[in-house]
């Protein structure tokens, strides 16, 4: 399905609709997939060609992104795996959130909502943007952070480095190694084919986010933001609160926005669909 620009003509009632929606809700709910970053200029890996489109070193080669997004080259090559990882690490740290993120902060405490954060992205850029990181629950970890590739302990630590990246080679000079035993580190992401990642961060975070369902006052509002059907954990997510706990899902994508009835599509970027709700509910 063909995205539709922000500036196509979307009904204003879809917009008055989920304006409302968040105005009567008990909690809010913030879900987020790899599209969120798409409007902080952040690359979209849709597809092989939009992997090759950011990384054309691995269309040459001939390598997919579930292909490169594995742990195998922290134990087989650790200078490519770094190769990839690392660029991502050096983009995420320079890429300013978009505006987005402060809309939704103006929304928590207009309304006081009790609120939480459940997104796949890697990047770090809610907490960049002053999101409280104990109401944050990355499901598939975090770039700013790292384990052992074999692991040797169950021990997880924050990563702050510059990695120096070969862009013609997509190798990095920098090859961080574990505290503990010396061995090749690797970021704490749940990857592909992934059978060493250490889920202890995720976990902790998990069961706080899972406490704040279980407490936070009704009804519940989703807003799921760049969420697409390749990797569904997010879009599943806000499915599975309409379902158990009653919640209202206003689904903001460009692509791959359709949902059920009970809930809200809005066919457009997250920075534009926010900034437009956010509109409505200051006048």
């Amino acid at each position: 399905m063909e995205p539709i620009p922000a500036s196509a003509a979307v009904s204003d009632e879809i917009f008055d609709h989920a304006a409302a929606t968040i105005k009567k809700a008990g909690a809010l709910v913030i879900t987020a997939g790899a599209g969120m970053g798409v409007d902080s200029g952040l690359p979209d890996f849709r597809g092989n060609q939009g992997f090759w489109n950011a990384y054309p070193v691995y269309e040459q080669l001939g390598i997919r992104f579930e292909q490169m997004a594995t742990p195998r080259h922290f134990a087989e090559d650790p200078g490519f795996g770094w190769g990839f990882y690392g660029h991502r690490s050096n983009l995420y740290n320079e890429t300013v959130p978009h505006k987005g993120f402060a809309v939704l902060q103006q929304l928590i405490r207009k309304f006081d909502l009790p609120w939480f954060v459940f997104t796949s992205n890697v990047d770090g850029h809610f907490q960049k943007a002053g999101f409280d990181q104990e109401r944050i629950a990355e499901v598939h970890g975090s770039i700013h952070h790292m384990q052992c590739q074999k692991p040797c302990k169950p021990e997880i630590w924050e990563q702050d480095e510059v990695f120096d990246i070969d862009m013609t080679t997509m190798r990095s000079k920098v090859v961080p190694a574990c505290i503990n035993c010396g061995e090749t580190a690797r970021p704490n992401i749940l990857m592909f084919n992934d059978w060493s990642f250490l889920p202890g961060r995720s976990n902790a975070q998990q069961k706080r986010y899972e406490r704040f369902i279980a407490d936070c006052p009704r009804p519940i509002t989703v807003i799921e933001l760049g969420a697409g059907r390749a990797i569904p954990t997010i879009r599943w997510e806000g499915e599975n609160l309409g379902r158990v706990h009653g919640a209202t899902v206003i689904r903001i994508n460009p692509r791959e926005y359709e949902i059920g009835d009970a809930h809200i599509s809005i066919p457009t970027g997250g920075a534009f669909a926010l900034d437009k709700i956010n509109q409505l509910l200051v006048r």
